[in-house]
């Protein structure tokens, strides 16, 4: 994933918080993924398009992260969820 595109997430799944923790069922093939808390905060984020540096900058305005790391660990989540398909990506 390169440059600054569009993240949403897609329409074909259910969600559900568990204490700060998000469980996400993968309608289309019926799986389920979890994430921790920075993950359920993105993930909240991403309810609606967000561009990665929207998505960046929140991350560095909640938590204390260097924005070299935010970034390496924001576009390495999003491209597994890229891969099962719980996330679109747009220009």
């Amino acid at each position: 994933m390169t440059g600054n595109p569009t993240i949403c997430a897609v329409k074909d799944q259910v969600t559900c918080d568990l204490s700060g923790e998000a469980v996400i069922l993968q309608l289309q093939d019926g799986m389920y993924y979890g994430l921790d808390p920075i993950g359920a905060f993105i993930w909240k984020l991403i309810q609606t398009p967000k561009t990665i540096a929207e998505i960046r900058d929140a991350i560095l305005e909640e938590y204390d992260v260097t924005p070299e790391q935010c970034e390496a660990d924001l576009r390495a989540l999003l491209e597994d969820m890229k891969e099962q398909r719980l996330v679109t990506v747009g220009r």
